[in-house]
């Protein structure tokens, strides 16, 4: 190559790096075209240190991924992202939340740098009737997100938006809502669920929080929720009230039991559906994680 050659070439790189960074781009965030209907999941995620630690619950993410075809965008319905009303995240660069304390710097210090999608925020917007959605351009990725999907898609090169759990609706509403966005199941969007069937934080055995282990009533009140999940028996699973004691310290709070009710409420007739990571730990958390589809 000549000196003249060599410095024409120099010239063009600024343009074509711009190129590929719109090419890019355009990918995110380009209309979501039909595709074959993909699974739903809801995820366990238990402690945040899941993140950073290497055992058997990021094993079974990991694991779980290799049988999903790669999804086009992942929307998210976390435990920890409660509002009054509804919203999606709608920003193109969502931050990672380090929403938790007490733990080692290593945790605080991870990134899970995966783009937003503005245009997904505004196609479940226009797909939900039930309430007005509203657009974020504020939260981001809270613990609840990116602690397991970075075990699903370690390059974070998948668009990721969050929806939150309005605090001040029942678990029909919540059904109801997650059922209008079902379309997006063909349009390779994977939705995730996020948060723990079996969660008492005042119950917990923190110096065993390792251990798997779980209270009588604790494994009462999971066992009975997973055979609904497999009976497709979704009444029940809405009535979680209604079921007595067991229920009622497994779930002292709905925010981490109401992600399962977005993730079934997705579920056709001829889906197959799969539990894995079934353990509890620490005696008032269980693990357990469904695969629907």
């Amino acid at each position: 190559m000549n000196r003249k050659t060599f410095l024409k070439s120099l010239a063009i790189l600024p343009l074509t790096a711009a190129a590929m960074k719109l090419n890019e781009l355009n990918r995110i965030t380009a209309p979501l075209g039909k595709t074959s209907k993909i699974p739903v999941l809801f995820l366990g995620h238990g402690s945040p240190m899941n993140a950073i630690e290497e055992n058997e619950f990021v094993t079974g993410f990991r694991n779980i991924a290799k049988g999903i075809p790669k999804p086009n965008a992942i929307l998210c319905i976390s435990a920890h992202w409660e509002t009054k009303g509804t919203f999606v995240t709608a920003m193109q660069n969502p931050p990672t939340i380090h929403d938790f304390g007490g733990f080692p710097k290593a945790l605080f210090d991870v990134q899970y740098p995966a783009p937003g999608s503005p245009d997904l925020a505004k196609e479940t917007k226009s797909l939900i009737t039930k309430t007005e959605i509203g657009l974020d351009n504020k939260w981001g990725l809270d613990h609840g997100a990116w602690s397991v999907i970075k075990h699903l898609y370690p390059n974070a090169d998948i668009p990721v938006i969050q929806m939150s759990i309005d605090y001040s609706q029942g678990p029909q509403y919540h059904y109801e809502l997650a059922q209008q966005i079902k379309s997006l199941r063909e349009k390779g969007v994977l939705v995730i669920g996020s948060g723990n069937i079996v969660h008492n934080l005042g119950k917990v055995e923190w110096r065993r929080l390792n251990e798997t282990f779980g209270y009588d009533w604790a494994m009462e009140a999971n066992g009975k929720i997973k055979k609904f999940i497999l009976d497709g028996n979704h009444k029940e699973l809405i009535n979680f009230r209604s079921h007595g004691k067991a229920f009622d310290l497994a779930i002292p709070t709905p925010e981490h039991y109401l992600p399962l009710i977005y993730s079934i409420a997705l579920k056709d007739n001829k889906d197959e559906i799969s539990i894995f990571n079934d353990k509890a730990v620490a005696g008032s958390l269980t693990m357990t994680s469904v695969k629907i589809g």
